[in-house]
């Protein structure tokens, strides 16, 4: 079976928003880590402050979806809406 990847970039636009990151990233990675399936889940502020880089592995697509659906609704998700994510996603297959 193939793993799942992700790749990308959380793009703040204002200092505030570089703080909604920081209170709410660490228990976002603390959970996601601890899923069925999760290989790695890595989300690290870059050499610009905005932007943070985001690379995510998971087992199958089935624990891809498992994350995302658990992610959608979590504290994560309300804490830092309206920040832009760029991402990209390869092993969902067609």
């Amino acid at each position: 079976m193939t793993t799942v990847r992700l790749t990308g970039q959380l793009r703040c636009a204002t200092d505030a928003d570089i703080a909604r990151v920081r209170a709410h990233l660490p228990e976002h990675v603390r959970l996601t880590r601890e899923e069925p399936g999760c290989l790695s889940f890595d989300v690290v502020q870059t050499a610009d402050p905005l932007i943070w880089q985001v690379d995510e592995e998971f087992a199958d697509p089935a624990a891809f979806r498992a994350h995302q659906e658990r992610a959608a609704d979590s504290e994560w998700a309300k804490g830092t809406v309206g920040i832009e994510r760029a991402y990209t996603v390869e092993g969902m297959g067609a």
